[in-house]
């Protein structure tokens, strides 16, 4: 099959499978993640425990009242599907609960579905690039390998080497992200894994530009040109982006754009849908 051809793309199904259902799961971000109390989290919780918000249905019982009541952590968090994967998948639909082993399995299971899913999700989004339609048969590869390892064996998945394979996918991406970014106009220089905390960037040229691992925290991006930027795993937080431009931003995700600040006037890639609180 010819590079890019559209058969190898994902469709509408899959990538519906790389966000979150709630009404799928067993509450397990509720239940396999650890709380430490702070800004993020209004108590101490331990990996494995689950939330006293908790409901019986396994729905949050303060969800609508999350950032109000301290937990903004919470609402940051986003398991691009991996908590239905595995309630639904790894454990064929058999909850946690009344089962003490298989609720510590699936706590174990968890964290790495949610990494192996993430990386589903980039690879997702680089396969509708058109500029990087020369590597499309790689992430096409590159995401049939990384599917094959979220359908493995609660044994196996936690066996998963997440690094290496995080490593191997993010070589891929590297090209899918320099192939889209190469004929971006007025591209500026590429800023991956700067210390630009707090920077004064307020309608600054970063259009097309590699923010790679940035840390972006209280950034003033107020009226920046984040055209075609790459974002991946660019730390957002609290970043200002009301009036900024991020149309066409490569691999930003939910959580990130959850995790800063915006209103109506910030323009968004069709990836992402605007956070509720802005």
């Amino acid at each position: 099959m010819r590079p890019g051809d559209p058969a190898e793309n994902p469709s509408p199904s899959e990538l519906s499978e790389l966000r979150a259902d709630c009404s799928r799961c067993f509450g397990l971000c509720c239940v396999a993640l650890p709380f430490a109390r702070s800004a993020d989290f209004a108590i101490d919780k331990a990996a494995g425990t689950p939330c006293p918000n908790l409901a019986d249905d396994f729905r949050c019982g303060t969800h609508a009242t999350l950032r109000r009541d301290g937990f903004t952590g919470c609402t940051v968090f986003d398991c691009f599907g991996a908590g239905q994967k595995v309630s639904q998948v790894t454990f064929e639909g058999r909850d946690w609960r009344g089962d003490a082993k298989r609720a510590r399995r699936m706590s174990e299971v968890f964290p790495v579905m949610r990494h192996l899913h993430e990386l589903l999700r980039y690879l997702a989004e680089a396969l509708v690039l058109p500029a990087a339609a020369p590597v499309h048969d790689e992430l096409a590869a590159a995401r049939e390998r990384v599917e094959q390892l979220t359908r493995g064996t609660p044994e196996e998945v936690v066996a998963v080497d997440v690094a290496a394979v995080r490593a191997e996918v993010n070589a891929s991406l590297l090209r899918a992200s320099d192939l889209a970014r190469a004929g971006v106009p007025g591209r500026t220089k590429d800023r991956r894994g700067a210390d630009l905390f707090a920077a004064r960037l307020r309608g600054a040229s970063l259009r097309g530009a590699s923010l790679r691992g940035a840390c972006l925290v209280a950034a003033d991006l107020r009226g920046a040109d984040l055209r075609a930027a790459d974002l991946t795993g660019a730390d957002l937080r609290d970043a200002r982006l009301h009036g900024a431009d991020l149309t066409g931003t490569l691999f930003l995700t939910q959580p990130q754009l959850t995790a800063a600040q915006g209103d109506m006037t910030t323009k968004l890639p069709e990836t992402v849908s605007r956070p509720t609180h802005w």
